[in-house]
């Protein structure tokens, strides 16, 4: 079918063969964004009425969380039926005017791409269990129960391998018609595909093709790195304690993941016109994997997101026994993936891109970052906000905005169980009460890293229903509401929506913090963050950013002859040959007042502040 061309805008990237190179990406989860008809759920309408928002703001493109028809187990990732919109969100004649709203300002739409698992209502799967001689039996991955003396077949013990899932319990599920188990890795209700199937691949790819001729532009594609399991299929390590074994070796990073990335992007994304962006959710994936996902010449995929950073939050017990960050290993892990996937230079001096990286702080799966990864006392939080944000830009990479973020929104807060809605985080409750923990134990255990701090309505302004909707949300608003929201920050000297604006912008101009080299410069110190990119064009004019950050409640000194300068000159950073560059952005100053006290360093960054300086050589 034809859909409206992307119009070019001076606000964002155009449409030259890397523009995803220069890019950044905005999610929006669906269902927390905007509510149009007060019943508490956000909606594709919604969206459309909050597009010159993201115009404002810069971002080149959308990111959609499913909207897919589906019984919302898990908020839409259990998908019923691919080619339909969920009547909660809209129709499909909204998503056409969507992207044909985000096209007429220069903006893509990326879809949520989700087929490591269907639902359980899905045809397909309905089609499967109906019969073990089902002509889609095959589409399912299906094992008979194992023999346990004593045991009836379907009974817990009789699993075929004793895996659990990521959302607890048993990863499962025995079906008594049929009198065999399905693997499901997530809900019960989300039963995975058989991509050892080629006639499954088909129908994903056909899939695909239908999407991208109606006018989307790229996929991120949920967990897509779990789609090539192992086989045969054995139990997992199972340590003293565990309710279940660990069969992630099993099925993360299969033996024909990169068969079947190649066969997509063969099939569906190379033969397009113009360049589709992709971005793979590949949890356990690592250093040595990232150019093996990602390289250009391998055709698989632009990026990919790693989940290392994120993990440092995770104790011992995973992400509901959390601890502190620790600013030097996550400085060094982030950096780690900025070398991993650096260009290569041959012995003449020409680059080879080896990869990219897609740089972000959270998402619909993770905690706030301002509380995770900042600081959200309110004395703080504004402060600690923006300098993440330059942070984060000045990693070479595809910055990734959360809804929110660009705001400052932080954690909300968990009274009891009965405020929590993610199924995973209620499902852990179920579970780990049942063992005999604690239920108050439990619930504090969930309050820092459950899913649902990201997943409260967006704030757009003070008041009931912080501009969301006009009904009850189907989460609650997070209680800071009146004071951290759109309405106060859009056009504000200052605010932290108006740094990331001009952060997008800055991007957009300056190649060296697009395209430039990565270097990070006193690793070792928790109190800092300081970063040097280094660009040089075809004609030979170099250019270089550098931040430096406070980053932590504690004042940064820069004075000559103090101990920092000196540890940058023992790097070889002399701070005194940036005496006349230019201050490009700084945290504590509006955008446009970023210059205002002078060129170069100061001597001082209070609590949380940073600067970007710019030069020519």
């Amino acid at each position: 079918m034809s859909h409206p061309a992307l119009i070019p805008s001076p606000r964002h990237v155009g449409q030259e063969p890397d523009w995803w190179r220069h890019a950044v990406v905005y999610q929006v989860y669906p269902r927390s964004f905007q509510d149009t008809n007060g019943d508490g759920v956000g909606d594709i309408p919604g969206i459309i009425e909050r597009l010159d928002y993201l115009d404002a703001l810069g971002v080149d493109a959308v990111w959609l969380s499913p909207v897919y028809r589906s019984p919302q187990d898990d908020n839409g990732y259990d998908i019923s039926d691919y080619r339909d919109i969920d009547p909660a969100f809209g129709t499909l004649a909204d998503l056409d005017a969507l992207i044909a709203g985000l096209h007429s300002r220069g903006m893509r739409l990326v879809m949520d791409l989700v087929v490591n698992h269907t639902s359980d209502e899905h045809p397909w799967f309905v089609d499967s269990r109906s019969a073990v001689g089902s002509a889609k039996r095959d589409w399912y991955i299906w094992r008979p129960p194992r023999q346990v003396s004593g045991l009836e077949p379907g009974q817990p013990g009789t699993e075929p391998t004793n895996w659990g899932s990521f959302f607890s319990g048993p990863a499962w599920e025995w079906d008594e018609t049929t009198g065999e188990f399905y693997l499901h890795l997530f809900s019960r209700k989300q039963p995975d595909l058989n991509w050892e199937n080629p006639e499954v691949r088909r129908a994903v790819h056909d899939m695909m093709t239908w999407w991208l001729d109606r006018g989307v532009d790229g996929f991120r594609m949920d967990v897509i790195n779990l789609v090539s399991k192992t086989y045969p299929l054995v139990d997992g390590a199972q340590g003293p304690g565990d309710l279940f074994g660990d069969g992630f070796h099993a099925v993360a990073n299969g033996p024909r993941i990169h068969e079947f990335l190649a066969e997509m992007n063969r099939e569906v994304l190379a033969p397009r016109p113009g360049h589709i962006i992709t971005v793979g959710e590949a949890p356990g994936v690592r250093l040595s994997d990232g150019p093996l996902y990602t390289a250009p010449d391998r055709g698989e995929l632009d990026m990919v997101f790693q989940f290392e950073h994120v993990g440092l939050a995770d104790g011992p017990g995973g992400k509901f026994d959390p601890v502190p960050v620790d600013h030097v290993a996550l400085k060094a892990n982030l950096a780690s993936w900025q070398d991993a996937l650096a260009p290569k230079a041959d012995p003449d001096g020409a680059l080879t891109e080896r990869g990219w990286n897609s740089n972000y702080w959270d998402n619909h799966d993770q905690p706030r970052a301002v509380s995770r990864f900042g600081d959200d006392d309110p004395g703080l939080r504004a402060m600690s906000a923006k300098t993440l944000a330059s942070i984060l830009h000045m990693h070479r990479g595809t910055p990734y905005i959360y809804q929110g973020e660009e705001l400052g929104m932080t954690n909300t807060v968990f009274p009891d169980i009965s405020s929590f809605r993610d199924l995973e985080s209620l499902n852990h409750y179920r579970e780990r009460v049942a063992a005999g923990d604690d239920p108050g134990a439990v619930v504090d255990s969930l309050r820092a890293n459950s899913r649902d701090n990201a997943r409260t309505p967006v704030q757009w302004e003070p008041g009931p229903g912080a501009g969301f909707t006009t009904g009850t949300p189907w989460i609650p608003v997070a209680p800071n509401a009146d004071e951290v929201n759109a309405a106060s920050q859009v056009g504000v000297p200052g605010s932290v929506f108006e740094h990331y604006r001009a952060l997008i912008s800055l991007r957009h101009a300056e190649p060296a913090m697009a395209l430039g080299a990565f270097r990070l410069l006193d690793a070792a110190s928790p109190d800092t963050w300081i970063i040097l990119r280094s660009w040089k064009g075809a004609d030979g004019a170099a250019r270089q950013l550098l931040l430096l950050a406070a980053y932590g409640s504690a004042p940064l000194d820069l004075t000559e002859g103090g101990t920092l300068r000196a540890r940058l000159a023992a790097e070889g950073l002399d701070l005194g040959e940036w005496a006349d560059a230019e201050r490009a952005l700084t945290a504590s100053l509006p955008a446009d007042q970023a210059g205002v006290l002078g060129r170069g360093a100061p001597d001082r960054l209070e609590a949380w502040d940073s600067l970007i300086l710019r030069r020519a050589l």
